[in-house]
């Protein structure tokens, strides 16, 4: 195939791509987050956190059509030591035709303990989420984040990618610690990204 046949290809899946996801937007506009995938620059960027040496597996909340979950293997972590929950069934379901050897979960990220059964007392090396929070009551926002960070070491990240301005969920001094990762302007909408940690 010639280099216009490439290109004309590439820019065809990703097409199908954000058709798909904005299918998705429209049937459940509360379980996603935007109206087209997140940018390669963005998941790239969330992904760096990871630490492929750990040993440890990392948990993806919200891989969508799978932008970040691509970003993730890119680390070099082996598909086996990804963990993925997609609430969305008709995403989960072209997840795991797209991506082979993923621990995709079809479930709920708000529930964890029933989402991960088997795997729910696993230790993660951080968490990357696309959970849209903004979309949720505070209560449960900072439920969630307290709950992921029960789940990784002690200094390790809970990567959450947002579209305010400011954290979508609120400090709580002693409890754990927010830092702004970066904005990307290269993304549509422009996308905020935090971390959280436990400090002990």
């Amino acid at each position: 195939m010639n280099l216009r046949g490439k290109v004309k290809e590439r820019l065809g899946r990703k097409f199908d791509e954000e058709i798909r996801f904005f299918k998705g937007w429209i049937s459940n506009t509360r379980a996603v987050g935007s109206i087209i995938p997140t940018s390669s620059v963005t998941a790239r960027r969330m992904a760096s956190v990871i630490n492929p040496a750990s040993g440890l597996p990392v948990l993806e909340l919200g891989p969508g059509t799978g932008a970040i979950t691509k970003a993730i293997l890119e680390t070099g972590l082996a598909p086996d030591k990804v963990v993925s929950i997609e609430y969305s069934t008709e995403f989960y379901t072209h997840l795991l035709e797209r991506f082979e050897g993923v621990q995709f979960i079809n479930g709920d990220a708000f529930d964890l303990d029933t989402t991960l059964a088997a795997l729910r007392d696993q230790q993660f090396d951080s968490v990357i989420s696309a959970v849209p929070l903004l979309n949720f009551p505070t209560h449960r926002r900072v439920a969630l984040i307290e709950d992921l960070l029960s789940r990784i070491p002690v200094g390790r990240p809970v990567v959450q990618i947002s579209y305010g301005p400011v954290s979508p969920v609120p400090a709580m001094p002693g409890r754990y610690q927010i830092s702004h990762l970066d904005f990307v302007v290269r993304n549509i909408p422009p996308a905020q990204l935090w971390t959280y940690r436990r400090t002990h």
